[in-house]
């Protein structure tokens, strides 16, 4: 199991917990399968989305488990 952190990729994570697209859906981060997703870090979408970075750092790793 891997650990989900602010650097991780989008695109790792939806690999890491494949659950977790409905919750990025969810806070408006929709583009999951673009450009972006490949190469944007967990901080960086949080940023550009106005989300809390420690409360979804917390929900994704529980779906990770």
């Amino acid at each position: 199991m891997s650990q989900i952190t602010k650097d991780t990729i989008i695109a790792d994570i939806l690999n890491i917990a494949p659950d977790s697209a409905p919750l990025f859906r969810g806070i408006g981060m929709n583009c999951l399968g673009c450009a972006m997703a490949s190469g944007e870090t967990l901080e960086q979408a949080c940023a550009a989305h106005g989300v809390n970075l420690d409360d979804l750092l917390t929900k994704l790793n529980k779906l990770a488990t």
